[in-house]
C-alpha cells in the first residue's frame, strides 16, 4: 500500500513517520526513496562529525612533543582508551534510535560531542597531567557510538536490494571524518597554529550538525526495539562470525587510523608535520572505496568480495613486515595506504552481509514477503550494533599490539606479523562458513530448508 506524503506528520517528540515499507516499490518510487535519501544525506553529516572527534586524539598526540612528558607508549594508550570507549558506546547507541527516534536520537548524540571537544579545549597544554588527557581522549570516544546508531537508523529506510549501497555510503561518509579531522590538523600544524585552533573549528560545526538534523530528519514509529531479536542475534552464530571478520576490516580501519601517524613518528623519526602529510591519506582512500565494497557485495556476493580482501590484506601486511624489517619508508607507507584501501573495501563488503544473511535465514524458515523482509529487518537491526562494537574493539587491540610491540622490540614488525596471522583465520573462517558448505551442502544438509540455506549464504 502506498503511504502518502502526509504520513510524515509532527508530534510531540519531533517529525515522525507513520507508515513505512520501503519493500513496496510502489511507496518506494513515489515516497520513500526521496525521503530515505534526505535522512540518509544528514545521518552522514552527523556521524562524519562524530568520526572526526572520536579520532581526534590521533591528531592530538601529534602536538604532543617532549614538553608535555609523554612517551610513546603512554600515547598510544590514551588512543587506544578512546578506542575501547567507541566500542563499548556502540551497544547503547544502537537500542537508543528505537527508543528516542532516529531523528531525535541524531540531535542528541551531536549535541554529545560538545563535551569532549570543549573538554579537550580546555586542558590542551603542558603541564597537565597524563590522567587528565586519558580522561579527555576517553570522552571523545562518544564519537564512536554515532556509527552504531547511524547504520541501524539507515537500515531501516532503504530496501534490502538497496542496504549494500546505502550502509556503505552512510558508513564511508562518516568514516572519512577521520582524515578531515587529520587533514585539518595538517593544516594547522602548517600554519604553525596550536591544538586550541583545531578544537576551534569543530565546535561550531557539531552545533550545526544538530541543527541540521532537527530541522531535516525524520523519525519511524514502526521501529522498536525488540528483545527478542536482541536476544536471538546474541544466541546466533552468524552474529559473532561477522563480529569476527568486521574485527579485521573495521577493526583494521580504526586501528590503523588512529596509530598511523604515531608509527611514522616513533619506527622512522617523522616530524608532526611530516607525519600530517601522509597520514590523513590511508583513512581518505580507505572511506571512499567503503560504498565501491557494499555495490561489489550487491553484484557479486559480499562472501566472496570479503574473502579475496583478506588475501589482499594479508599480502599488504606482508610487505608492510618486509618494509620494516628493512626500514624503507617509501614502502612501508606505501603498503600502508593500500591496507587501509583493502579494510574500507571489506568494511562494506561484511555489513553488506549482515542483512543477506538473515534474509537467507527467514527464507530458510518458509518466510516470504514483507514477513521475511520484516524478519531480516529485525535481526540485522539487532545484530548491527553488537558487531560494529565487536569490531571497533579490534581498533583497540591493533592499538596495544603496537604499544606492546614498539615496548619490547623497538618497532612495529611484531605487531604485525600478528596482525598477518589474524587475516589468514579470518580468509580461512570466510571460505569455511559461507563458501564452502554450498559444495557440501547435499551430503550435510539433513533438510531441503537447511540445504537452501547453505546454498544461499554464497550470495550474501
Amino acid at each position: 500500500m502506498t503511504a502518502p506524503s502526509s504520513s510524515i506528520t509532527t508530534r510531540k517528540g519531533g517529525r515522525w513517520i507513520e507508515q513505512w515499507d520501503p519493500e513496496d516499490e510502489t511507496f518506494w518510487k513515489e515516497t520513500g526513496e526521496k525521503v530515505a535519501h534526505r535522512n540518509l544525506f544528514f545521518s552522514v553529516l552527523s556521524e562524519h562529525i562524530g568520526f572526526s572527534i572520536w579520532t581526534l586524539w590521533s591528531v592530538m598526540v601529534l602536538f604532543m612533543g617532549p614538553e608535555y612528558g609523554l612517551t610513546p607508549a603512554d600515547k598510544f594508550f590514551i588512543i587506544s582508551m578512546a578506542t575501547l570507549v567507541g566500542a563499548i558506546v556502540r551497544v547503547p547507541y544502537t537500542f537508543a534510535v528505537a527508543r528516542f527516534g532516529g531523528r531525535n536520537w541524531t540531535i542528541i548524540a551531536a549535541t554529545m560531542l560538545l563535551v569532549p571537544t570543549i573538554a579537550a579545549f580546555v586542558v590542551m597544554e603542558p603541564g597537565t597531567s597524563f590522567g587528565t588527557f586519558l580522561v579527555c581522549a576517553m570522552l571523545a570516544g562518544v564519537g564512536g557510538g554515532n556509527f552504531a546508531s547511524s547504520m541501524t537508523n539507515i537500515n531501516s529506510f532503504f530496501p534490502l536490494r538497496k542496504k549494500g549501497w546505502a550502509l556503505g555510503l552512510n558508513a564511508g561518509g562518516g568514516n572519512i571524518g577521520v582524515p578531515v579531522v587529520q587533514l585539518i590538523g595538517l593544516a594547522v600544524i602548517g600554519a604553525s597554529g596550536g591544538p586550541r585552533l583545531l578544537l576551534g573549528i569543530y565546535i561550531p560545526l557539531i552545533v550545526v550538525a544538530a541543527v541540521l538534523g532537527a530541522l531535516y530528519m525524520d523519525n519511524i514509529t514502526s521501529v522498536k526495539n525488540d528483545t527478542g531479536a536482541a536476544r536471538e542475534a546474541v544466541k546466533d552464530p552468524h552474529t559473532w562470525i561477522m563480529s569476527f571478520l568486521y574485527i579485521g576490516t573495521f577493526g583494521s580501519f580504526i586501528g590503523y587510523s588512529f596509530a598511523f601517524g604515531l608509527v611514522l613518528q616513533t619506527q622512522f623519526g617523522r616530524t608532526p608535520l611530516e607525519s600530517a602529510y601522509v597520514t590523513f591519506i590511508g583513512p581518505l582512500l580507505g572511506s571512499l572505496i567503503r560504498p565501491v565494497g557494499g555495490w561489489l557485495a550487491d553484484k557479486y556476493g559480499g562472501a566472496r568480495i570479503t574473502l579475496w580482501n583478506f588475501v589482499g590484506m594479508g599480502a599488504a601486511t606482508a610487505v608492510i613486515v618486509v618494509a620494516s624489517m628493512e626500514k624503507s619508508l617509501a614502502l612501508f607507507t606505501t603498503a600502508f595506504i593500500v591496507l587501509f584501501v583493502l579494510s574500507g573495501l571489506g568494511n562494506g563488503s561484511t555489513y553488506k552481509m549482515i542483512p543477506g544473511i538473515f534474509q537467507t535465514k527467514a527464507a530458510a524458515k518458509g518466510l516470504t514477503g514483507e514477513e521475511a523482509a520484516s524478519y531480516g529487518r529485525r535481526l540485522s537491526g539487532a545484530s548491527m550494533g553488537l558487531i560494529g562494537a565487536v569490531g571497533a574493539v579490534g581498533g583497540l587491540g591493533i592499538n596495544l599490539a603496537f604499544r606492546q610491540s614498539f615496548l619490547s622490540v623497538g618497532s612495529g614488525t611484531g605487531a604485525f606479523v600478528a596482525f598477518l596471522a589474524f587475516y589468514a583465520a579470518c580468509f580461512a573462517v570466510t571460505w569455511a562458513v559461507y563458501l564452502r558448505r554450498p559444495a557440501a551442502s547435499k551430503a550435510t544438509a539433513t533438510t531441503a530448508s537447511e540445504a537452501k540455506t547453505q546454498l544461499s549464504y554464497a550470495e550474501v
